[in-house]
């Protein structure tokens, strides 16, 4: 009985983590948003990130292997979601998205901090609609984790998606290229308003750290 709580006990710490300290961490989106492709409708308002359009917002940098850290907070209804190391921004599909929504989207595939049509986060950690959620996604070569209000909910490996179409899992995905190839340094972009509600969402205090 000890043996089995302990196990239990040990099991729930390797889904708990913390956020990481940003002081000092490089702003992702510049207040006047000049480091961006094009900001369309996006603006930043008393400190937090909006939109009002259906555009992506997208960095001129790009980044490879870097935590990015940040906070959302979304309405009833909305959609949206980060972009990772896109390998073409006039194509969603060929960066991975971590969704951003207020319920399952009707898939576990499209539910809040999953990974879209590619991997369910391993629980539900989400707020209630109207208080600020945070997320640490940290890319390092074929890995991406999402610690998602404290809880590590995607630890994936990348390189166990060999197939185009095919999750690990047996279920299809969306995806015309196999997500092991991928590519592993891109832009970072925003998903605008989303979905037949079109329902705002907005983001704050985003910053990332380049890992060597």
């Amino acid at each position: 009985m000890k043996l089995t709580l302990l196990c239990t006990f040990l099991a729930t710490l390797t889904f708990a983590a913390d956020h990481p300290d940003t002081t000092g961490w490089k702003d992702v989106f510049s207040t006047d948003l000049s480091n961006t492709v094009a900001p369309g409708g996006w603006a930043f308002a008393n400190g937090e990130l909006v939109a009002k359009d259906h555009d992506t917002l997208w960095t001129k940098d790009s980044y490879g292997d870097f935590i990015l850290d940040l906070e959302f907070k979304v309405a009833k209804e909305s959609n949206s979601g980060v972009f990772l190391r896109s390998g073409d921004i006039k194509n969603v599909l060929s960066a991975l998205e971590v969704q951003v929504h207020d319920s399952a989207d009707g898939s576990k595939y499209g539910m809040v901090a999953a990974i879209y049509d590619a991997m369910p986060p391993a629980k539900s950690a989400a707020k209630p609609v109207g208080e600020w959620n945070r997320f640490t996604i940290t890319c390092k070569g074929p890995l991406v984790t999402v610690l998602f209000n404290g809880e590590l909910v995607i630890d994936a490996n990348l390189d166990h998606w060999p197939e185009v179409g095919k999750n690990p899992d047996g279920t299809p995905n969306k995806f015309k290229k196999a997500l092991k190839d991928f590519a592993r340094k891109g832009p970072i972009g925003l998903q605008g308003l989303h979905g037949k509600a079109q329902a705002p969402v907005w983001y704050r205090n985003l910053k990332i750290k380049v890992l060597e």
